[in-house]
């Protein structure tokens, strides 16, 4: 089914100096196994099109994925002139991309 990943999926994000992060967690073992092996890379590039170079962590005891997105914040906060200087609402954003998530792991 075609919903919002939020749907299923939390995110919370924020700066690190010129970078962002965006970590993405699942409630279920089945969930997360979804969530690592379809949201890549390359996936997160298509649905934040901002993005361009990011590094991808799994944290499996936690049912989480963490990205870096390197450089998307330029010098940092304090320079920064984007909208969302902090990249605090990357994870939001993140949540209400539309992707297909198989029916049986929605509530």
């Amino acid at each position: 089914m075609r919903v919002p990943l939020g749907t299923l999926f939390g995110a919370r994000s924020g700066d690190k100096g010129g970078d962002a992060n965006i970590g993405v967690w699942a409630r279920s073992d089945e969930a997360y196994a979804w969530l690592r092996a379809t949201l890549t890379e390359d996936l997160l590039k298509t649905l934040l099109p901002e993005v361009r170079d990011v590094s991808r962590y799994e944290l499996p005891n936690l049912r989480a994925l963490n990205f870096v997105v390197h450089g998307i914040l330029g010098d940092g906060v304090a320079a920064g002139t984007r909208f969302d200087p902090q990249g605090k609402a990357l994870g939001e954003w993140l949540r209400s991309r539309v992707v297909d998530i198989p029916d049986e792991l929605l509530p």
